[in-house]
């Protein structure tokens, strides 16, 4: 693997709850505790997990959307997580954010053409304004929009067309990283795998590094190279896509799976169904985070919290059932290929 563009380094986000307007701080959710990953120039890694995860939570502060809690986010050997406003400027140029709904994204005052202007000017980038206009079309071309429509408002698109604004948008300050936050949850599923398709594209063409946030994993298995998987704030797993697909080695990561479609009719697979509720991040469980709806926990798992580990090369998982003898580990072997048949 090349050397990697962005890597976060046991990063956590942990936002103070307050009593009344003027009050002191009488505790934390703990969004995001203690999560590190790395991406290389011109991967995929997809951030999954349910809602409330923490996983938006991650992209917003790699951005320096917010200030960080503790921990260090570093884009190409260089820290930003601590730079001051003016030395990060010329950095953000470097990563730049699709967020999921692309009406709200747009400013609803400006035609295209402005919208996707504003970065080129704001990072100095065009030699004069006919250098201006001919960057704002090979945008165009590039995300398969017709250049005339660089005169209309966001209104007199469809939302897949938006969300192709987006990315031009994105695109035009020229980055190495792109945030994909929920990018095509959005969208109508036939528009979802034009999107998808497109960002596969440009990804290939413009070698760019892609953290794509998502909650679907079956866009996940079509588009990753790696997936992080994460729990309650924290990474519970992390592997190449087709080991995880095949084989996961966590059991909250072999319920997510269990929960895909299958697209063959008649194919095998058993669903896994969670007892509870996802705990709340104001209060954490001891040890484990999943133990309360693993249905593997035993008491270790209610006491010491795992560590993620390698469990086989590249793939690297956070559960204690890895310490077992393989006969009373049920991730072991062959059962998680069992979860999905069709791969």
């Amino acid at each position: 693997m090349s050397t990697p563009i962005l890597e976060v380094n046991d990063l956590k986000k942990h936002f103070p709850i307050r009593a009344g307007f003027f009050g002191g701080t009488t505790g934390y959710v703990y969004a995001v505790d203690g999560v590190s990953f790395s991406i290389a120039k011109g991967e995929t890694l997809s951030l999954v997990g349910e809602s409330g995860c923490g996983k938006s939570t991650v992209g917003k502060a790699i951005l320096r959307l917010f200030d960080i809690t503790a921990g260090q986010v570093v884009l190409d050997g260089q820290r930003i997580d601590d730079m001051a406003p003016g030395t990060l400027r010329p950095m953000r140029r470097r990563m730049q954010v699709v967020f999921q709904d692309p009406f709200s994204s747009l400013n609803p005052r400006m035609r295209v053409r402005d919208l996707l202007a504003e970065p080129i000017r704001n990072f100095g980038l065009a030699k004069d304004s006919a250098d201006l206009e001919r960057r704002v079309g090979e945008l165009m071309d590039r995300v398969r929009l017709p250049r005339d429509a660089v005169n209309r408002w966001p209104h007199e698109f469809s939302g897949g067309q938006r969300q192709r604004i987006c990315i031009a948008r994105a695109l035009a300050p020229e980055p190495d990283l792109i945030i994909c936050d929920e990018a095509v949850s959005a969208l109508d599923v036939s528009v979802k795998a034009q999107i998808v398709n497109l960002l596969q594209d440009l990804q290939k063409e413009l070698g760019l590094a892609l953290l794509f946030i998502s909650h679907d994993l079956a866009i996940v298995e079509h588009m990753t190279h790696r997936v992080a998987v994460m729990y309650l704030g924290k990474i519970v797993e992390v592997a190449p896509r087709r080991q995880l697909f095949a084989a996961p080695k966590h059991p909250y990561t072999e319920a997510l799976l269990s929960a895909v479609p299958v697209p063959e009719p008649g194919a095998a697979r058993e669903r896994i169904i969670l007892k509870g509720d996802v705990p709340s991040p104001i209060k954490p469980p001891k040890g484990c985070r999943f133990h309360t709806r693993c249905p593997y926990a035993f008491d270790r798992c209610r006491q010491d919290e795992p560590e993620l580990r390698q469990t086989e090369d590249g793939h690297f998982a956070a559960c204690h059932l890895h310490d077992r003898p393989a006969a009373e580990n049920p991730l072991a072997g062959a059962r998680g290929a069992a979860v999905i048949a069709h791969h």
